[in-house]
């Protein structure tokens, strides 16, 4: 049976036989042991998945066992067994870390039910654990600059508390991917991790989305929908760009913070909710008080614990290390082989200003795994802008948007500039290339203001 293994400690050897039995039948390995002291010894060469511990044992007793095996083996389950059952003794080894407590004489029916959910229990932690490794990798925070060490060490230190936080800094900073390792890191981390971006919820709507609706509630109202706020229950909302949602909608929010309760949108049953808040802004919220663009009383709601995510700029020393993972990541997911950058490519990359901050970064390696066919990386595959030290044309650095609709056009720019530097800034053959009329590619370079010098 799956190459389960079980141990049974007990000074009685026909329970010992009686269970081994049992095990056996049902496809486990079984080892036996007749004390706490042997039963510690078999643990240490050949730990198995279940143990099965009688409380009243010559020497150390099972209680003083069961507190040994969880110190050196956390994960182990333990079911306790004893024919001297008391409230008290199933209590004490519960707190302890045992899984479970049976009374003697024994239901084997009920000695196999509990093992099974036992087992069954570890392994859903097991694989709890693997995704949530698994995630924090995904959401790894790249950087070992001073300024990096003490946002991570911020973060584990408020990870498991359940205090709101809010994030400020520049866009693409990486508020997002604060906000996830803070929720990662937390007892709610198995739990749902619900995001909502305040900027791209049209004023209308935005009541909807957070508290949800009635069937009926409005026009297309066709079914009962949940709200974020409902689905986020027992585990952590993100309000990203909480600085460009409304007044009113700020006075609807404060309210749910306040009484942690709220009502869909058509409908009257009062809805209870235990989330945990996190929000982020790139804008100065004390500024925005003043101007009265922003509640007060939400602020300091909300300010509980705040977190500021450095630019870029501040940490130079690790622009290396990013360029390094996003190559390494793009590399795999597109050349197929691992890519690298010249010396002077490198450092052409961390002098740049990079006011896109680590968004602008990311897609930048991105673009140059995609669009560069050497290997390494050179000095010359980098965008102009970048190598003269200046911010890319129309004041915002190509490939740090964050819509689509305008990195599409960062992008559409960036090609036709490298074909058209591939083909000697002839429109006739870089039209043919790229596969669109001459006319039209002559409308795209005077939209985007291509000059003629960029070509060079």
């Amino acid at each position: 049976m799956k190459n389960l293994r079980v141990m049974v400690v007990d000074d009685e050897k026909d329970i010992r036989d009686a269970l081994a039995g049992v095990f056996t039948d049902e496809g486990y390995g079984v080892t036996t042991a007749g004390s706490s002291e042997e039963a510690l010894r078999r643990l240490e060469s050949d730990p198995p998945d279940l143990v099965l511990l009688d409380i009243w044992l010559p020497g150390m007793d099972g209680t003083e066992a069961l507190r040994e095996i969880k110190a050196r083996y956390p994960g182990l389950p333990v079911i306790m067994i004893s024919g001297h059952a008391n409230i008290e003794a199933a209590v004490k080894t519960t707190k302890l870390g045992a899984y479970d407590f049976i009374e003697k004489p024994l239901s084997l029916d009920k000695v196999i039910l509990a093992a099974e959910h036992a087992i069954d229990h570890r392994r859903l932690i097991e694989e709890n654990g693997n995704l949530r490794s698994r995630a924090l990798a995904r959401f790894a925070i790249i950087g070992e600059s001073r300024a990096m060490q003490a946002l991570k060490s911020d973060i584990r230190r408020v990870a498991p508390t359940n205090g709101w936080v809010i994030i400020t800094g520049e866009n693409g900073t990486g508020k997002e991917l604060v906000a996830r390792n803070i929720h990662l890191l937390s007892n709610r981390s198995g739990k749902p991790f619900i995001e909502v971006n305040c900027a791209a919820i049209p004023e209308e709507l935005i009541e909807s989305e957070l508290f949800g609706h009635e069937k009926g509630a409005f026009t297309s109202a066709v079914a009962k929908k949940k709200g974020k706020f409902d689905m986020a229950d027992k585990g952590t909302i993100f309000l990203d760009e909480i600085g460009d949602m409304s007044l009113k909608t700020q006075a609807k929010i404060l309210r749910i913070l306040q009484e942690k309760s709220f009502e869909r949108v058509g409908g009257n049953e009062l809805i209870t909710v235990d989330v945990r808040v996190i929000a982020a802004t790139n804008k100065n919220l004390a500024e925005q008080i003043s101007k009265g663009e922003f509640r007060e009383d939400l602020y300091y709601r909300l300010n509980v614990i705040p977190f500021q995510v450095p630019a870029l700029r501040e940490r130079v020393e690790d622009i290396p290390l990013l360029i390094t993972h996003f190559l390494n990541e793009f590399s795999l997911e597109t050349a197929g082989e691992p890519l690298a950058l010249t010396k002077e490519a490198m450092e052409t990359l961390v002098k740049y200003a990079w006011p896109g901050n680590v968004r602008e970064l990311k897609n930048l390696i991105e673009r140059l795994v995609i669009m560069t066919p050497s290997n390494p990386i050179t000095v010359e595959d980098i965008p102009s802008y970048i190598r003269e030290g200046t911010q890319a044309p129309h004041h915002r650095a190509a490939f740090s948007s964050s819509l689509i609709k305008e990195a599409r056009k960062d992008f559409e720019r960036e090609f036709i500039l490298r074909k058209l530097k591939e083909f000697g800034g002839n429109i006739a053959r870089t039209a043919e290339a790229i596969g669109i009329e001459r006319s039209h590619l002559y409308r795209k370079i005077r939209s985007y203001g291509i000059e003629h010098e960029n070509l060079d």
